[in-house]
C-alpha cells in the first residue's frame, strides 16, 4: 500500500510538472507572440522593435523574466531586466530548453525564428521565465498533495487495521476455546460467529467426540479382558493347597496382568481433552472409604485445599492417584495425614504427607519402581506408586517422593500442567 501511494504520488507528480510548466511555456509563448506583432522593418529594411511588452516583471533588474530580439545573431532589442547582460541562448532556437541566467539563476528559455515584412533579416525572439518560479507553483500543489496521500495512506493502514482485528478476532477466540478444552474447562468448542470458521470448528468438534469414543470403546475392552483374565487365575488359585508352588506364580502372573492393564488404562485417560475434577470432592470420597482405617488408629486427616481447586484429570485417574497415596500414609502415619493443594507457575501441586517413620531418601527411586515392595508385610502388589507416577507423567507431570518439613514424615508431591 506504501508503494503504490509512493508511485501514485510521483505519477500525479510528473503529471502536475508538466502542467505548470506548459503554463509558463505558454505565457512565454504568447510574450513572443506580442514581440513579434511588434517588430516592424524601418525604412532601410532593418528590423525594429515597435511595441515592447508591457509587463513590469520585465522592468525589474534580473528578474529572471527576460526578453531580447536577435537579428542575424546579433542582439538590437532586450528587455530592461537584462540591464547590461545579454542571453546566452546557443546556436539554435529551442523551446522548454534550461539555461543559465545572467545571475547565474535557472532559466527556461523559448526561443523562436521569424521575419518581418520589408526585412531580409534572420530574426530570433527569445523569453524566460525563471525556473525558481516554476519551482515555488510545483511546491504549492505537491505539498496539498503529499498531505492528501497521506492522510489516504493513514486512513486506508487504520482501515486495514481494524479489518485485520476484527478478522483475527475470532481465531484468537477460537485459541481461548480450544485452551478451555485441554485445561478441562469445556468439553466441545461453541460455534463461532465466523461462518468460515464454522467447518473447522465442526471438524474439531467431531474429532475430539471421536477420540472420547475410541477411548470408551477401549477402557471397556481393556476391562472385559481384565476379568477374563482374573477369573481363570482366582480359579486356579482357589484350586491349590495354600503351600503349592504355583500359588506364588498365579501371585506374580496376577500382579503382571493389574500392572499392565493399569498402564494401558493410565496411558488413555491422557489423551482425553475437556477432562476437569474438582479435588476436594475427590479427597472426600477417599477419606470416607478409609474411615474406619482412621479411626481405627486415631489417624486425624488434615486438608488445605483451595475453594475451586480441580485437576484436569478425569474423575476416576484423579481418585486413583489420590486414592493410593492417601491410602500409603494411612498405612504408615502414626497421627496425622496432610492433603496439601496449591498453584505456582502456572503448575497444580497436591501434597500427601504422613507422620510415619519416613524413607531414606536412596529409597525414593526404587519406591517408584512397578512391583517393588521396600516393606513385604502385609498386603500389596507394589504397584500404587508407580501407577500413580505413570498418571502424572501420561498428563505433562510427576511425582517426587521427599521428607515432609512440617510432619516429618513422607510426603509424595503430585505436579501438574495447569
Amino acid at each position: 500500500m506504501a508503494a503504490a501511494l509512493i508511485a501514485a504520488y510521483l505519477v500525479i507528480g510528473n503529471v502536475l510538472e508538466r502542467f505548470v510548466t506548459a503554463r509558463f511555456d505558454a505565457e512565454t509563448a504568447a510574450i513572443s507572440d506580442a514581440i513579434m506583432a511588434g517588430t516592424e522593418a524601418d525604412i532601410q529594411g532593418l528590423a525594429q522593435i515597435v511595441t515592447a511588452p508591457d509587463d513590469p516583471r520585465f522592468a525589474a533588474p534580473l528578474s529572471g523574466w527576460y526578453w531580447q530580439i536577435a537579428a542575424d545573431g546579433e542582439t538590437f532589442a532586450k528587455s530592461a531586466s537584462l540591464y547590461q547582460s545579454e542571453l546566452d541562448t546557443g546556436s539554435a532556437p529551442a523551446a522548454g530548453r534550461a539555461i543559465t541566467g545572467p545571475d547565474g539563476a535557472a532559466l527556461r528559455l523559448l526561443e523562436r525564428a521569424y521575419t518581418v515584412p520589408g526585412s531580409d533579416e534572420a530574426l530570433s525572439v527569445a523569453v524566460t521565465a525563471p525556473q525558481s518560479e516554476i519551482d515555488a507553483a510545483l511546491s504549492v500543489v505537491r505539498r496539498p498533495l503529499a498531505l492528501t496521500l497521506g492522510a489516504l495512506g493513514l486512513g486506508l493502514g487504520l482501515a486495514v487495521l481494524v479489518q485485520v482485528t476484527l478478522g483475527l478476532s475470532a481465531l484468537k477466540r477460537m485459541g481461548r476455546d480450544l485452551r478451555a478444552i485441554r485445561e478441562g474447562r469445556s468439553d466441545a468448542l461453541p460455534p463461532p460467529k465466523a461462518s468460515e470458521l464454522r467447518p473447522v470448528t465442526d471438524e474439531i468438534n467431531a474429532l475430539i467426540s471421536q477420540n472420547r469414543s475410541q477411548l470408551t470403546r477401549t477402557r471397556e475392552q481393556i476391562g472385559n479382558l481384565a476379568h477374563s483374565l482374573k477369573t481363570p487365575l482366582m480359579a486356579l488359585q482357589g484350586e491349590m493347597a495354600s503351600n503349592d508352588p504355583g500359588q506364588a506364580m498365579i501371585e506374580r502372573m496376577d500382579r503382571q496382568i493389574a500392572w499392565h492393564l493399569k498402564h494401558a488404562r493410565s496411558a488413555g485417560a491422557a489423551r482425553v481433552l475437556g477432562q476437569r475434577t474438582p479435588l476436594g470432592p475427590v479427597v472426600d470420597d477417599i477419606a470416607l472409604v478409609l474411615r474406619h482405617a482412621l479411626e481405627d488408629r486415631d489417624i486425624t486427616l488434615r486438608t488445605a485445599i483451595p475453594a475451586g481447586f480441580a485437576l484436569p484429570l478425569e474423575q476416576q485417574d484423579a481418585q486413583e492417584m489420590l486414592g493410593n497415596l492417601m491410602e500409603n500414609a494411612a498405612k504408615w502415619a502414626s497421627g496425622t495425614i496432610a492433603v496439601r493443594a496449591a498453584e505456582a507457575d502456572g503448575r497444580l501441586l497436591i501434597t500427601v504427607a504422613d507422620d510415619g517413620p519416613g524413607m531414606a531418601e536412596a529409597d525414593h527411586a526404587r519406591a517408584l519402581s512397578r512391583g517393588m515392595r521396600l516393606d513385604e508385610r502385609g498386603p500389596g502388589a507394589g504397584l500404587g506408586l508407580a501407577i500413580v507416577a505413570d498418571l502424572a507423567a501420561l498428563n505433562g507431570g510427576s511425582l517426587q517422593l521427599a521428607n515432609d518439613q512440617e510432619l516429618g514424615g513422607l510426603a509424595a508431591k503430585i505436579s501438574l500442567p495447569r
